[in-house]
């Protein structure tokens, strides 16, 4: 009993770590007209303010995957809190755009190894047939991050400022470092007893290069960082950066209004989170098809911001955020195909292969979008609708590929 006891404190504590990750990517949002004003910041400047922790977080997944697979998951997440919580206190202290540049690109590094850190001990904590599972909570309770971005971030703000809040969090992460480096184990004590699926053995760990080769003849790789990307572009989109000018210049919310609309994409997303690998077992029976019917709905939601969404009412806006979280919630299930597919000496370096490109995403339309509105002369509701064509556009595409690959059956 005391290995699964183990369990629970090593999910809780790293899931308190993943919050804290979701709270940095989402909360530019609500606090974008609080920047721009404070740091004399253009659209285009937003964009690349918004981006830069994306393209740096891409960026550090490859060399962080061999390090996991070699190092163990504690020791590098330990040491990318503390780049995170260096990055946080500087960017609570920003007086200029560079300042507040590199902030958001030490967060970037510092963030980018916890789920991947934690996938990866999960799969030595956890069976193949409780990954799924584990993954997908991990991911609803790193959405309380998402949550805690929105309306009380905007509440916050409107207390005592972003800077404080900000700051504020960066002690909180300094904090959870701590936990993770005095309580986190890379592996589970032998002698304790083992899941009702017998794991994996621990297997040797190939070199980097053999491992990347090994990932990069895998065409289904291909494919699913593909759709990857779209998803998380998409997401990022709306409650990353622009939903939140959205709701705002489109619908004329105040900060605290527009908080509110975006905090129903959270609890979509949770909602989603907690039974999304259910839906794969029990319905499609296919982690695939699961993923592929999710962001078909989520590129259907998408298309709202060409202009349909603009004429809903207050109750059906909040319904509309809510099945777009929902639908956001199938791309997790990218993880289990990528555990169900490679073997475990490696599995660290394809799942951050696998999440270079989930960034990569979020980084690239985050900052292409804020290109797009400086071009169309600011934030008016048709450039708006302008820039929102991009990112469902992109799912559109990698749908279309993706539907080629192989399938991954949920067992």
């Amino acid at each position: 009993m005391q290995h699964k006891h183990g369990r629970w404190q090593l999910f809780a504590i790293l899931a308190f770590m993943y919050i804290l990750v979701y709270f940095y990517r989402v909360s530019m949002a609500v606090v974008a007209s609080d920047l721009s004003r404070d740091l004399n910041l253009d659209a285009k400047q937003l964009g690349i303010l918004a981006g830069v922790l994306f393209y740096i977080y891409a960026l550090a997944q490859l060399p962080l995957g061999p390090l996991i697979d070699r190092l163990g998951g504690r020791k590098v997440i330990s040491f990318c809190g503390l780049l995170t919580a260096s990055g946080g206190f500087l960017f609570a202290t920003a007086q200029n755009a560079a300042t507040a540049m590199l902030g958001r690109a030490l967060i970037g590094i510092g963030t980018a190894a916890v789920l991947m850190g934690a996938f990866a001990i999960y799969s030595r904590w956890y069976s193949k047939s409780e990954f799924g599972k584990i993954s997908g909570l991990m991911v609803a309770v790193g959405n309380l991050g998402n949550l805690a971005g929105t309306a009380p971030l905007a509440l916050l703000v409107g207390i005592t400022g972003w800077r404080a809040v900000f700051s504020g969090i960066a002690l909180l992460q300094l904090l959870a470092t701590l936990l993770v480096f005095w309580l986190v184990r890379d592996l589970p004590p032998k002698a304790e007893s083992k899941p009702k699926e017998q794991p994996e053995p621990e297997p040797a760990r190939p070199d980097m290069l053999t491992a990347w080769r090994s990932i990069a003849r895998d065409r289904s790789f291909w494919l699913l960082s593909f759709i990857a990307f779209g998803w998380y572009g998409n997401y990022l989109a709306v409650q990353g950066l622009w939903g939140g000018p959205y709701l705002m210049e489109v619908f004329g919310m105040s900060r605290e209004a527009a908080g509110k609309i975006l905090i129903w994409t959270s609890i979509g997303f949770i909602m989603g989170s907690v039974v999304i690998d259910n839906i794969a077992r029990r319905v499609f029976r296919s982690y695939k098809w699961t993923l592929f019917t999710g962001q078909l709905f989520l590129l259907l939601l998408m298309t709202g911001f060409q202009g349909w969404l603009d004429s809903l009412s207050p109750l059906l806006l909040s319904v509309y955020f809510l099945l777009l979280g929902f639908a956001v919630a199938s791309g997790i299930m990218i993880y289990p195909i990528i555990r169900n597919s490679f073997p475990l000496g490696i599995v660290g370096t394809a799942l951050t292969s696998l999440n270079f490109f989930v960034l990569l995403g979020a980084a690239t339309v985050q900052h292409t979008m804020g290109l797009l509105l400086q071009n169309a002369g600011g934030y008016s509701p048709a450039a708006l609708h302008y820039a929102f064509a991009l990112p469902p556009s992109i799912l559109f595409i990698a749908l279309l590929f993706y539907s080629t690959a192989k399938n991954c059956p949920a067992k």
